[in-house]
């Protein structure tokens, strides 16, 4: 498996399309055995690195109080953090994460009923904020025009996204099946505020998941997310909020509650809720956590246990995977309830890894001849992000300084020149589903045609 431009299987086949099946039965066996060896090592290539470069910069002596103490109850954006705070990953990259699951999707494409399609994409929506389990670094802000791209020909998809605007900063974003079952997009805006001892991110923007065999389109806007314990003590992430997942072709509607901690924290990480058909019929029950599994069952067994009390059968279940660090669910599992995600397991040292899952680790991976495909404005190409990837604090800080100069200046020359920015790949219009204001991808970026992309890094 390999990451974004080629996969084993192009590299395979790029290969077998220089040598005919008459070469290689006419070639000599010193030739034959020298292709074995060069496939062979292009396989090695594609192999997914399962660590970064450099294990997490400490943070121990550094205070965010002293840059944070002035922005209480500020929007965060337009504040300059330093680097020590943030992952070595655009926030372009953290979007991507939400196709972690992917198979969530065809699973959901395979299923004939509409009420358990709208089960599956309900359990997708939940996987895909699955990943900030405590992931406490920022991402690195996007420079306007940045972008990012993922290929992944053994999940059956790719994915663009780019800059649209540095203010306020919105990212936009379009995945699809390539074989015309899926398409996944959406624009984030997310507006951070500092309340003294926490970062709010209200993730503002709507997801579009359109089942192209079914002709059904899915929207819902992900839920609230809020970073504790700022100032002093253990770092710990929430999510809260109600999100609706709408059918728009058959009216059936899923309603999901993400559960606040509440005072002694018994409802931590929950998520219950239910879906209902156009009549406002409940068909199905939904509940779990974010961090570890979502179920489903029928509403009439969910009230009977309830009712009744129920037998507590609680699940503890360790991965058997040998480099995994353990896992162990605490859902209370309702009898008849069918298992429809559960979360994958992080590496052991994921700790010493920014707490990175072992998708986030292969998202800014640079492999050998990758750096003359990409667009010259994608995120492996940055320079901070890089050197802090690489355990140079020095390096990335200095970078980031002058990256964030460099697009300042640009500004003030288009100011100039009075001179319009241009996006690249999307346009904004309006998602013809909810009627709202919407970045839409226009088309043309595999066609890998680069040459008026502008020069950010």
């Amino acid at each position: 498996m390999c990451l974004l431009v080629l996969s084993s299987t192009n590299l395979h086949n790029i290969q077998c399309s220089v040598f005919t099946s008459q070469m290689l039965t006419d070639a000599p066996s010193e030739a034959l055995s020298d292709f074995r060896s060069f496939t062979s090592d292009l396989a090695q290539i594609c192999v997914p690195r399962k660590a970064l470069p450099a294990e997490m910069i400490s943070r121990n002596n550094f205070s965010v109080w002293s840059i944070l103490k002035k922005c209480i109850g500020m929007e965060l954006s337009k504040i300059a953090m330093p680097v020590v705070f943030n992952e070595p990953l655009s926030f372009l990259q953290r979007i991507s994460e939400y196709m972690e699951h992917t198979q969530l999707i065809y699973k959901a494409c395979g299923l004939s009923d509409s009420i358990e399609r709208m089960q599956v994409v309900a359990a997708f929506a939940v996987s895909a904020v699955a990943s900030q389990w405590e992931r406490t670094g920022k991402p690195f802000n996007p420079l306007l025009g940045e972008t990012y791209e993922l290929v992944r020909e053994d999940e059956g998809y790719r994915l663009i996204s780019e800059q649209v605007s540095h203010h306020p900063p919105i990212s936009a974003f379009h995945a699809q099946s390539l074989k015309q079952e899926f398409e996944f997009h959406g624009s984030v805006y997310p507006k951070l505020k500092f309340w003294g001892k926490s970062v709010e991110a209200e993730p503002k923007g709507t997801m579009t998941l359109e089942l192209l065999k079914h002709k059904e389109t899915y929207t819902w806007t992900n839920p609230m997310c809020c970073v504790h314990n700022i100032i002093l003590g253990k770092l710990w992430i929430e999510q809260y909020g109600t999100v609706e997942i709408i059918n728009h072709s058959t009216g059936d509607k899923c309603v999901l509650n993400f559960k606040p901690c509440g005072m002694f924290g018994k409802e931590l990480h929950k998520v219950e809720g239910h879906i209902q058909d156009k009549n406002k019929k409940k068909r199905q029950v939904i509940y779990g956590k974010w961090t570890e599994c979502i179920y489903g069952v029928d509403p009439k067994v969910y009230d009977t246990y309830r009712k009744t009390g129920g037998d507590s059968k609680k699940l503890k279940e360790v991965s058997d995977e040998d480099d995994m660090a353990e896992v162990q669910e605490t859902v209370t599992v309702i009898p008849g309830s069918a298992l429809l995600w559960r979360i994958t397991p992080r590496p052991a040292h994921s700790a010493q890894m920014y707490n990175f899952t072992s998708f986030a680790l292969t998202l800014n991976e640079l492999e050998p001849g990758m750096e003359r495909l990409l667009a010259p404005t994608d995120c492996r190409l940055r320079p901070d992000i890089r050197a802090m990837e690489n355990g140079d604090i020095d390096t990335a800080s200095t970078e980031k300084e002058r990256l964030e100069e460099k697009q300042r200046a640009a500004r003030r020359e288009r100011s100039q020149d009075e001179e319009e920015w241009s996006t690249r790949w999307f346009q904004l219009g309006t998602n013809p589903h909810t009627g709202a204001e919407d970045w839409l991808y226009t088309g043309g970026y595999f066609d890998r045609n680069y040459t008026d992309c502008p020069n950010i890094y």
